[in-house]
């Protein structure tokens, strides 16, 4: 384990799990004037201040929004909340919002945040997205009403009555090195411009977390690995993923890219990586992702 978390992990509120199934208690909290709320709309954060200082917007709560509010928990001993207001006409206009931010995919503004308030605005993109994303019941079709503070959903049949729970999507991300030196990175069609990283994978039904690791770098990049270990882990709400991070040594050395995964892969001295300036033909993973994290430690290590 690595002391300090992940960006959009670590976050130091009290999710006050017990409190969701008091609706009294959660009224009362929506209701208190030291309540805030996040807004979001169309997954994107309401935010305020210049590109390099960008702060989360945090706005009172109570009164109608003719919205499902979602408790996030408690901040500073403060209730929190969340809600998608991207039902709304025009969210830009609502009289609570009107000059007061812009709302900005969390991808681009995350990185220049504050790590805390980075942390709560993906915590609130996740969940709401999910709530967004499951208004009907995956069993019978029926409509599915929000319970808990928004953290279950539950068919509104009688008959069945199922509760649905927020799901995330595990998913490893590995660095793979050949422990000499050089470590393989890839570049994905869906990338920005230049940019490489590391390989990445979901996890099936099944199959182990290392068994992931090991068929999704040999899917990829046709390595064989070994000496799977772990690194670290990150929520990714983007949309809802729970990044799982490893390193892995290769046993096989001949790269065979998967172009329907891959454009390209190949091998990159350490040497190299500390040396590059980033351009628009390569350049590293974003600085916010658990990708970039493993690889600067990478090169930061001894030859």
């Amino acid at each position: 384990m690595r002391e300090r978390p992940n960006t959009y992990a670590g976050i130091p509120l009290d999710r006050a799990a017990l409190r969701r199934k008091d609706q009294a208690w959660l009224a009362e909290a929506w209701a208190s004037p030291e309540a805030r709320l996040l807004p979001l709309s169309q997954s994107r954060s309401f935010v305020c201040g210049p590109a390099e200082s960008t702060r989360a917007v945090f706005l009172p709560s109570g009164g109608d929004w003719g919205i499902e509010p979602v408790f996030l928990g408690l901040l500073d001993g403060k209730p929190l909340f969340a809600v998608d207001v991207s039902a709304l006409e025009a969210p830009d206009e609502h009289p609570a919002l009107t000059g007061l931010g812009r709302f900005e995919d969390l991808r681009a503004v995350g990185p220049l945040m504050d790590v805390t308030e980075a942390g709560l605005c993906a915590y609130a993109r996740g969940i709401l997205w999910w709530n967004a994303r499951h208004r009907f019941c995956g069993v019978c079709g029926s409509p599915a009403a929000s319970a808990e503070g928004g953290h279950v959903r539950v068919c509104t049949n009688p008959a069945c009555a199922t509760h649905h729970f927020p799901r995330t999507d595990p998913a490893v991300i590995m660095l793979v090195h050949d422990g000499a030196g050089r470590m393989v990175l890839g570049r994905n069609a869906r990338f920005p411009t230049g940019m490489h990283s590391v390989l990445a994978g979901f996890v099936e039904p099944g199959e182990s977390l290392e068994d992931t690791v090991k068929r999704e770098v040999l899917e990829e990049v046709g390595l064989v690995v070994t000496d799977v270990r772990y690194h670290s882990s990150q929520p990714w709400p983007f949309p809802s993923s729970l990044m799982l991070g490893f390193s892995a040594r290769a046993v096989t050395f001949d790269i065979q890219t998967d172009q329907d995964e891959l454009e390209t892969a190949r091998w990159f001295d350490r040497a190299f990586l500390r040396d590059f300036t980033p351009s628009d033909e390569f350049r590293l993973a974003r600085p916010d992702s658990i990708a970039r994290r493993m690889i600067d430690e990478w090169i930061d290590e001894e030859d």
